[in-house]
């Protein structure tokens, strides 16, 4: 009887063996299982993003040309300068004359401008400096969208009513956020319209709805790529760009120096100006967003050309703009 009772316990304990091994060899499955489908969608995630890279790119280099083409070039009313592409503000007369290249998606624009452009008004005012504004469309590029554009066209409807500096200003100081395509609609820039007196009328309407300027401002984009500029904004005294001199910075004092001596005559542009000029081949410019043509930003780093994230702008703290090497 014993006996019995031994080999029937020894025969549960096989079989609860037995049982024991193939649930443990179950679970190194599930486990082994489980791994390789982490893996396979571990690699079809990178296939995705590999993807999204790649028509990102293609995006970013074929938006550059695709946005502003198509009808005839009308430059905007008093449009001044090689192809009539640049919009002039201040006296003519002024001895001094800022050319500047600009986004009104750029981060770095705005920096600029809102660093300066209390200085610039008050030049202006006085006689000194004139400003020729050169509209471009390097984050529609780099980004997609449309608001670079629309936002130029209605900034130079803005010029045919005579109120394209005070329009310019609110377009900057209402900048939507870089990734964010608000100036992209039509209704956006009529309602900032509102901000400036008289601009809001039937024409100025149907100037922005037509997209009257638009084969003007793809015209100036092309005139940007052209000239080999490194990006937005690119900021020119007399021909120099200002923020190359690393060493010693500009700032809005230092330009308001530099103008007063002009135009009393002793020069002035040197300084802290820096030693590129409008004839160079590889003009610099303080910014950072990279355009599709390789080519980047200025002043701190609002719009480069080899498709940089929005991220890489980067605007000095105070008065001093400093363009780093790569925009």
């Amino acid at each position: 009887m014993s006996d019995k009772n031994d080999d029937g316990a020894n025969r549960d304990a096989t079989k609860r063996s037995a049982r024991e091994r193939l649930q443990v060899e179950r679970e190194r499955q599930k486990t082994r299982d489980k791994r390789r489908r982490t893996l396979i969608v571990a690699a079809a995630v990178v296939g995705v993003l590999g993807l999204a890279t790649v028509v990102g790119v293609i995006a970013a280099n074929t938006g550059k040309d695709s946005s502003a083409k198509g009808g005839p070039v009308v430059a905007p009313s008093g449009a001044t300068g090689k192809d009539a592409l640049a919009i002039q503000t201040g006296k003519p007369e002024a001895k001094s004359t800022l050319t500047v290249w600009e986004d009104f998606r750029c981060p770095a624009c705005k920096a600029f401008e809102d660093n300066y452009r209390e200085t610039i008004h008050e030049l202006e005012d006085k006689g000194l400096l004139k400003v020729d504004y050169h509209l471009v469309t390097l984050i529609d590029g780099n980004m997609g969208g449309s608001g670079s554009l629309k936002g130029a066209n209605a900034a130079a409807c803005a010029q045919d009513a005579g109120k394209f500096s005070a329009y310019h200003d609110v377009l900057f100081q209402n900048q939507p956020q870089e990734v964010d395509d608000a100036y992209g609609k039509n209704a956006k820039l009529l309602e900032l319209a509102a901000k400036v007196d008289g601009l809001d009328t039937p024409e100025f309407r149907q100037c922005v709805e037509d997209g009257t300027h638009n084969s003007w401002v793809g015209k100036s984009q092309e005139a940007f790529r052209a000239g080999k500029f490194r990006g937005t904004p690119t900021v020119l005294l007399d021909g120099k760009d200002i923020f190359s001199d690393q060493a010693n910075p500009l700032t809005p004092q230092k330009l308001k120096e530099q103008v007063e001596a002009a135009a009393k005559g002793s020069g002035g542009a040197s300084g802290a100006g820096g030693e590129s000029n409008a004839k160079g081949s590889a003009k610099t410019s303080p910014s950072a967003s990279a355009s599709p043509s390789g080519s980047s930003s200025g002043v701190g780093s609002g719009s480069r050309s080899a498709s940089a994230s929005p991220s890489a702008s980067r605007t000095a703290s105070g008065g001093a703009v400093k363009s780093p090497a790569g925009d």
